[in-house]
């Protein structure tokens, strides 16, 4: 009998890029669930909800329901309940749907950064000066900052945009140290939590498939996932040469993710 399988894909420049369906996706998604195995979407994009994502998945032509999709603010969500005590309070630096998803898990916000215990540094497109000074002043009160996800840049059709990556760059520059944590992929937090909450399998029978180094490979290695680079997104020939993160198969698209 064929074992069941566990397929973890990323979206951004894997299932899609920008509106726009990498062509042989959906076709290739059906089929996996056709016979039988089990899938899952996980992104580190903030910018947009876990609800977005079914929305614009199944508009695509990929039909998933919401216990499908697993983005970093459900992740950091997830987190902050496991460490917050009663009084604490949370400054959100990002977007809507950050603030939303939070509030949704009844993650408490703080109105001010002053009486923060925790800063959630996500992508924001609208940061300002002012914003990179409320997460220093909370940091020099004794707060931790938390960023959804270490993504330098985002891939969109006419190349790349910068993402939270350049959020934690700043506060880095301010403070001198480290944010305290990053929820996102390739955080061990967000393997684990799909590994045993969403998939309920062994990491061994567990496909993660993307297309950034950094994150996508460099997690599914570290967790025991078998790694898949699809070509689609960031990574290009020469990366893959330079890098420390091999992974383990290398597919031009998912398309071909039934040869596995």
């Amino acid at each position: 009998m064929k074992s069941l399988k566990g397929f973890i894909f990323d979206l951004d420049g894997t299932i899609y890029v920008d509106n726009e369906i990498i062509p042989g996706v959906p076709d290739a998604i059906k089929s996996l669930k056709e016979r039988g195995d089990k899938v899952v979407f996980l992104t580190n994009k903030s910018i947009a909800s876990r609800k977005d994502y079914v929305e614009k998945l199944n508009n695509l032509d990929i039909h998933v329901e919401l216990n499908e999709i697993i983005n970093s603010n459900y992740i950091t969500a997830h987190y902050l309940k496991s460490v917050m005590k009663p009084d604490d309070a949370v400054y959100v630096i990002g977007e809507a749907p950050l603030f939303e998803e939070l509030s949704d898990e009844n993650i408490k916000l703080a109105d001010i950064s002053a009486n923060a215990s925790h800063v959630v540094l996500g992508w924001d497109r609208n940061f300002t000066y002012d914003k990179l000074n409320d997460a220093f002043q909370a940091w020099r009160n004794g707060a931790k900052i938390i960023a959804t996800n270490p993504d330098r840049t985002c891939p969109v059709r006419e190349g790349e945009i910068p993402d939270c990556g350049a959020m934690i760059g700043a506060i880095e520059g301010a403070t001198g140290e480290p944010v305290n944590l990053i929820t996102g992929k390739p955080s061990s937090m967000m393997a684990e939590y799909v590994l045993e909450k969403v998939l309920g399998m062994q990491a061994s029978d567990c496909y993660m498939v993307g297309d950034r180094l950094e994150t996508d490979i460099k997690m599914a290695n570290e967790a025991g996932i078998q790694s898949v680079l699809v070509m689609t997104g960031i990574t290009n020939p020469e990366m893959l040469k330079q890098t420390t993160y091999q992974p383990k198969y290398v597919l031009e698209s998912v398309k071909d993710i039934g040869n596995l």
